[in-house]
């Protein structure tokens, strides 16, 4: 150390002195410490006094610190995001289907020589959460698929059987029979923080990437509680009915990506990528994943019953009046079924529901994405506007159905609703003729399947299952036809050509 400056400060001397600084040692993930030491000097006002001295300080230049070693380095690398991605990923598995289609001949010679059906392939994600083989994925994934085909990130391929499926929550469950299967860490949704990082796992080439690897695109959670009205934001990849309750994040989920693992920051399953809004058909920054807590209540009911058994309260909500700035605050009964067990509850048409298992209502929607995961037995805890105190509802299991079945073009069955089958089957519409058999050629021709409510045929306003059969009956003999139905509780349109 030599003095080379000067440092004068008005009635004061100030000298600096050279100080040995040793940095604390710095854990590595590991657990192991990476020492850092340094020379450098620390000023110390050692002396005060009423003499203004000239002094000259400063130092030398410094040692320079040890750049980081490359095992320091790969520690840096080595983040959250990836150990969580090395947790799932080995259970991320890609889904292959095959399918049947006919093909419509565009030319005379086509319609002699092409064969009338052609296998399509299709292909998707899905994840391994028990050790048994079972698969979570989407049902719009392997929808029609004559055979399906899921393989590991290792190569490895199975064919997988279907187990069941739930077209109103889009998830479907395969099994697979193998050994020492990798199994996902599951986590939950309770607690989830908007804007902590998530990642989305799948295989969005699907095997057009010759690479059984999935992928990982990383993001954030944009928002939860989340329900999505394709008509109202556009074309979307999945635009038949809504998603209610969803998970919304910017990480990436593009085709193929659907039915993979949306995955948080310690490295557990927390969602099931499902779909995106996108006017462009690419990922746009919003994509939506299904609750894992949903799709493991759906999988138990479907291994357990071979089908979901949702529950119901009987309750009937709509819409209240929005304020000068187009929000709305709760939701009206509008009914209450007679028997459920709404009915025998302190509530009436006209009450406004405020809040349902402590999540505010904004519109009917958000009532019935509460009422999605509801078992029979479980509780629904309903805040009334003006009651100071809670009331606690006990769902009940849906009623089977009890009407006589009218037989329309042969391969279609049908039921006039009722307002007990309203009731029973949740459908909002006040009438029109209950989807309750069609055959799966007429279903791929109409667009229909069980459980769809027909309320329209072209201007035609459908009140009953034997009008719809009149007036099929009367239709000439070809034309085009256009079919309007309620699904989900969306409104839905086909257009199709009619011939006898």
């Amino acid at each position: 150390m030599k003095i080379v400056r000067s440092w004068l400060v008005r009635g004061f001397s100030i000298k600096w002195v050279p100080v040995l600084l040793l940095m604390a040692c710095a854990p590595k993930n590991d657990g192991n410490e990476v020492p850092y030491a340094g020379l450098d000097t620390l000023p110390i006002l050692a002396e005060l006094t009423s003499v203004s001295t000239p002094l000259e300080v400063v130092t030398e230049p410094s040692q320079k610190r040890t750049e980081l070693s490359t095992d320091q380095l790969s520690q840096s690398r080595n983040t959250a995001i990836v150990q969580a991605a090395k947790r799932v990923a080995p259970a991320v598995v890609s889904i292959s289907v095959l399918r049947s289609g006919r093909i419509r001949a565009t030319s005379m010679w086509e319609s002699f020589f092409m064969p009338p059906q052609r296998r399509s392939a299709g292909f998707g994600s899905g994840v391994i959460v028990r050790s048994d083989g079972i698969v979570i994925t989407n049902d719009h994934v392997i929808a029609d698929a004559e055979q399906i085909r899921v393989t590991l990130p290792g190569g490895g391929d199975f064919d997988a059987e279907l187990i069941g499926t739930d077209p109103l929550a889009d998830i479907a469950v395969l099994v697979i029979e193998g050994k020492d299967l990798p199994v996902a860490p599951i986590g939950t949704v309770e607690g989830l923080m908007i804007g902590e990082w998530v990642l989305a796992i799948g295989n969005p080439l699907g095997m057009q990437a010759a690479d059984t690897e999935p992928t990982v695109t990383a993001g954030v959670i944009s928002a939860v509680n989340r329900n999505i009205v394709p008509s109202a934001y556009g074309e979307s990849q999945n635009s038949a009915g809504f998603y209610l309750g969803m998970i919304q994040t910017d990480a990436s989920i593009n085709p193929g990506n659907s039915g993979g693992p949306l995955v948080n920051a310690v490295g557990e399953v927390i969602g099931i990528n499902t779909s995106i809004i996108s006017r462009s058909g690419g990922s746009e920054g919003l994509g939506f994943a299904i609750p894992i807590d949903r799709a493991l209540k759906i999988t138990d009911d479907l291994l357990s019953l071979g089908e979901v058994q949702r529950a119901w309260v009987g309750l009937e909500v709509e819409p209240v009046e929005a304020d000068a700035w187009g929000r709305t605050r709760g939701v009206r009964i509008s009914r209450i079924a007679p028997g459920s067990p709404g009915d025998g509850a302190p509530l009436e048409p006209g009450d406004r529901l405020l809040r349902v298992n402590g999540r505010a209502l904004t519109g009917p929607l958000d009532f019935e994405g509460a009422l999605l995961d509801l078992r029979s037995g479980d509780r629904l805890e309903i805040l009334v506007e003006g009651r100071s105190q809670s009331i606690l509802l006990e769902a009940e299991q849906f009623p089977s159905i009890t009407a006589e079945r009218v037989t329309v073009l042969r391969d279609l069955e049908l039921v006039t609703v009722t307002p007990e089958i309203r009731g029973e089957q949740d459908i909002s519409s006040e009438q029109g003729a209950l989807v309750t058999g069609v055959s799966d050629q007429l279903s791929r021709q109409l667009g229909i399947t069980v459980g769809d409510v027909i309320i329209g045929i072209d201007q035609i306003v459908v009140a009953s299952a034997d009008q719809v059969a009149s007036i099929f009956d009367s239709l000439g003999g070809s034309g085009r036809i256009t079919l309007h139905f309620e699904r989900n509780r969306g409104y839905n349109m086909r257009q199709f050509y009619w011939r006898r």
